[in-house]
């Protein structure tokens, strides 16, 4: 299998849970424990799904600037990703 096929694969299985995520609006345990609501949880693995997605289909693209676009359009994504969307453990309730 090739390095783009497991590439697009990955990017693919991202952005399904991330979807699947912002759609049923629970996260799963373990990944919801890591951010403060499951909304920024989905979000994130979806943007970097697309990223991904991107890269990968833009350095298979013919042309001088695809390739170049695409990784600019990825990195902005995953710095959307990172900044608004991090990682981030929920604010503890001492009940």
């Amino acid at each position: 299998m090739g390095t783009a096929v497991l590439g697009g694969l990955i990017g693919l299985l991202l952005l399904a849970f991330g979807a699947r995520v912002l759609v049923s609006g629970r996260a799963p345990a373990v990944i919801g424990r890591s951010f403060r609501t499951d909304r920024e949880a989905g979000f994130y693995h979806l943007l970097f799904g697309l990223a991904v997605l991107i890269f990968v289909g833009g350095a298979r693209l013919v042309g001088g600037s695809s390739g170049t676009t695409a990784s600019v359009i990825s990195m902005a994504l995953v710095a959307v990703a990172v900044v608004r969307f991090r990682p981030r453990a929920r604010a503890r309730r001492d009940d």
